[in-house]
C-alpha cells in the first residue's frame, strides 16, 4: 500500500500578502481616495489641536519664565464694613524691610481728565486713567520703554507724564514731545511703554511722578498698589506676611495677588479646551472609520467571483479574511500617514504666523497612526470575515 501524505494549505508570505491586499486599492482608486480623506481629516485634526495646544503651551510657558511668576500686588481694597482702606505712605519703604524682598515700588491713582487737547470736551477721556509712579517700577516690573524715556530723578517733578501703549494709541501720541491735556493742564509726552504683561492695566495709563502729582493734581501721596519681587523659592512666605505689612492697621482690606497666576489659568483653560477638540477630532476619525467600513463591504460584494475562484483554487478562509483585512489596513494607514502629514504641516503653518515655535509632540504622530491602524482593523474585519464564508461554488455563479 502506498502512504498517503495529507494535503496542507500552502502559506502566504508577508510579502504576498501586501501585495494582494493592494489589489482592490489599485482598482478602485476614486473610492479609496475618499474613504482615505475621512481618515485623513480625523488624524490631521488631532494632531494640529494637540501640536498647536502644545505650542500655545511653550510659548506661555517661555513667556512665564521670561516675566517671572515672582511678582506680588497688594492693592488697597476694602474693609469689613465697606470702607476704602489707605495704604501708608512709606508702605513701600515697609516692604522692602521684608528680608527676601528684591524690589518694591508702587503706583497711585490720580484724579485727573485726560484728553488730547483743550478742544476736546472734558468727559471725553479715551478710556484713559492718571497714575502717580516711582522712577523704579520699570525695573521691577520687567517693563521697558518703547519710545522717550522713563521718569527719573529729574523730570518726576515736572508736568510730563509717560503713556501706556494702549493709552499713546487711544490719545493719538506717535512721538515723545506732543503734549496732552491733564485737567486743565498740559503735560509733555517724554516717552511711551512698551505693553506690560503681567500688569496690562498700566497699558491704558497715563503716569506722571509722585512729586508732579502732588503738585499739579493734588494728589495725597498714599499708593494704591505696591509692587514687589523676591527669589521665587520665597514667594509664599512674602505672600504670607505682605498685606500685613503694607497696611499693619488693616490686612484684610488689603487685596494680595500674584500677576503670573492669570497666565497659569490660561494655560489650565486651554488644556480643556484641547481635550474638548481632541474629542471633535476622534469624531471625524470614527467617521472615517464607517467610511472604510463601507468601502471594505463593498468591495466584499462587488468581487465575490474574485472570492469564489480563490477559493476554488484552494486558498483557505484565513487567506481570504488576511487578504481583506491587510487591504482595510493598508487604506486606513494611507489616509494616516496622510492626515499626519497635513496635520503637522497645519501646527507649523499656524504656529509661525503667530510667532511661536512650532512643537508637534512624537506620542501624538505614534498615537495618530495607531489610532488609524486600530480604526482600520475594526471596519475590516466584519468585511474580511463575510468574504472568508462566501461559499466557492455559488460566489463564482454571482453576477
Amino acid at each position: 500500500m502506498k502512504s498517503t501524505v495529507p494535503l496542507r494549505p500552502a502559506r502566504l508570505s508577508a510579502r504576498d500578502v501586501l501585495r494582494t491586499g493592494a489589489i482592490g486599492l489599485r482598482t478602485r482608486r476614486t473610492r479609496v481616495v475618499l474613504s482615505a480623506l475621512g481618515i485623513a481629516i480625523g488624524i490631521a485634526t488631532m494632531i494640529a489641536v494637540v501640536g498647536l495646544s502644545t505650542s500655545s503651551r511653550a510659548d506661555l510657558m517661555s513667556r512665564l519664565d521670561r516675566l517671572g511668576t515672582n511678582l506680588l500686588t497688594a492693592e488697597a481694597g476694602r474693609d469689613p464694613y465697606g470702607q476704602e482702606v489707605t495704604l501708608p505712605k512709606n508702605a513701600v519703604a515697609m516692604v522692602q524691610r521684608i528680608g527676601p524682598v528684591q524690589h518694591a515700588t508702587a503706583t497711585g491713582d490720580v484724579d485727573a481728565r485726560i484728553r488730547r487737547s483743550d478742544v476736546v470736551p472734558e468727559e471725553r477721556t479715551a478710556g484713559v486713567t492718571a497714575q502717580a509712579a516711582r522712577p523704579d517700577l520699570l525695573t521691577a516690573l520687567g517693563a521697558k520703554v518703547s519710545r522717550g524715556v522713563w521718569l527719573n530723578r529729574a523730570n518726576e517733578r515736572l508736568p510730563v507724564t509717560v503713556l501706556g501703549a494702549v493709552a499713546a494709541r487711544r490719545l493719538g501720541v506717535t512721538e515723545p514731545g506732543e503734549k496732552i491735556m491733564m485737567n486743565d493742564e498740559y503735560v509733555v509726552v517724554v516717552g511711551v511703554l512698551e505693553p506690560i504683561e503681567l500688569v496690562p492695566n498700566l497699558d491704558r495709563v497715563a503716569l506722571v511722578g509722585f512729586p508732579a502729582a502732588e503738585r499739579y493734581f493734588a494728589f495725597d501721596g498714599h499708593p494704591s498698589t505696591v509692587f514687589e519681587r523676591s527669589p521665587d523659592a520665597t514667594v509664599e512666605d512674602v505672600r504670607a506676611v505682605l498685606a500685613r505689612t503694607v497696611s499693619p492697621g488693616n490686612p484684610v482690606g488689603v487685596k494680595v495677588s500674584r500677576p503670573s497666576d492669570a497666565l497659569a489659568a490660561k494655560a489650565a483653560t486651554d488644556k480643556g479646551l484641547t481635550a474638548l477638540m481632541l474629542g471633535l477630532g476622534a469624531v471625524a476619525l470614527l467617521v472615517g472609520g464607517v467610511g472604510v467600513a463601507n468601502t471594505m463591504v463593498v468591495s466584499v460584494l462587488e468581487r465575490r467571483q474574485e472570492i469564489g475562484l480563490r477559493r476554488a483554487l484552494g486558498a483557505t478562509r484565513g487567506a481570504v479574511r488576511l487578504q481583506f483585512l491587510t487591504e482595510s489596513l493598508l487604506l486606513s494607514a494611507l489616509g494616516g500617514l496622510a492626515g499626519a502629514i497635513l496635520g503637522t504641516a497645519a501646527t507649523h503653518g499656524f504656529a509661525l504666523v503667530q510667532g511661536w515655535t512650532p512643537v508637534v509632540p512624537p506620542w501624538s504622530l505614534g498615537g495618530g497612526l495607531a489610532a488609524t491602524l486600530a480604526i482600520g482593523a475594526l471596519a475590516g474585519l466584519y468585511p474580511a470575515v463575510r468574504a472568508s464564508r462566501l461559499d466557492p461554488t455559488t460566489a463564482i455563479n454571482a453576477t
